[in-house]
């Protein structure tokens, strides 16, 4: 599940930077580390959408957080957490539910193509847009020379190419088709950005208000809104019980 960085992403091609700067806002305008979601996306948007990683049945169909809060007597609300909608962090599947939990750090592919889909309507640069993606997830080595985008605790290597390549995920091969997703993608023009932490089961969208109305209304997503100052830790739920920490201290 290790590779090697190389250009060529599922035969579509990507471009290597020769610097770092078209990141340069991003790192300026994040928050260092506050567990909120302006430390993810950098708080220079007018609109925010929170985008819940789907679980899936046990036919690999896509299910809904709402759904699953409901089945469990909790409330779904955009703070929700998993383990609190579900009850514990530690449950492997619900029959008739879900069989897999939502995916940690990495947004799933068909989630980041219907995102994508809205996505690139909503930018004047949709064949040049920017792509990081943090080493020490374990599923990429870039040279030691190659530039890293220094966001905070977190530097990324950076690629960029048309948001087609947004669905790319690192890692991936015939043996373990899994990989990871992009940590943070974004066009030239800075119409919006998208960030997946490595450790959320959810992603946090920065854009126009038309394009987080669209995220939200669009049924091939689950989304709720955010704002920059929420909170997006494993305790952040208010409304539901708490369970237990996912990491068990």
């Amino acid at each position: 599940m290790h590779a090697d960085l190389d250009p060529l992403c599922f035969g579509r091609v990507a471009h290597f930077p020769a610097d770092t700067t078209a990141g340069t806002w991003i790192v300026e305008h994040v928050h260092n580390i506050d567990h909120t979601v302006a430390a993810l996306v950098p708080q220079v948007f007018p609109a925010y959408a929170r985008i819940f990683h789907p679980p899936n049945t046990i036919d690999d169909e896509t299910a809904r957080w709402a759904d699953v809060a409901a089945a469990n007597g909790t409330t779904a609300h955009p703070i929700m957490e998993w383990g609190s909608i579900v009850g514990d962090w530690h449950t492997s599947e619900q029959e008739g539910l879900w069989h897999d939990s939502p995916v940690r750090g990495s947004l799933p592919a068909r989630t980041t193509r219907a995102l994508a889909d809205i996505l690139r309507r909503f930018t004047a640069t949709p064949d040049h847009c920017w792509f990081a993606h943090w080493e020490g997830s374990g599923y990429i080595t870039a040279p030691s020379n190659y530039p890293r985008l220094p966001m905070p605790s977190r530097a990324m290597a950076l690629f960029s190419g048309s948001i087609d390549l947004a669905d790319t995920q690192f890692g991936a091969d015939k043996q373990f088709p899994g990989g990871m997703s992009a940590h943070l993608w974004w066009p030239d023009d800075h119409a919006w950005c998208v960030a997946t932490d490595i450790d959320l089961m959810t992603t946090y969208l920065g854009a126009s208000p038309e394009c987080v109305d669209t995220v939200l209304t669009d049924d091939a997503l689950e989304a709720l809104p955010a704002t920059p100052d929420q909170r997006i830790t494993w305790d952040s739920d208010t409304i539901n019980p708490l369970s237990s920490s996912p990491s068990g201290l």
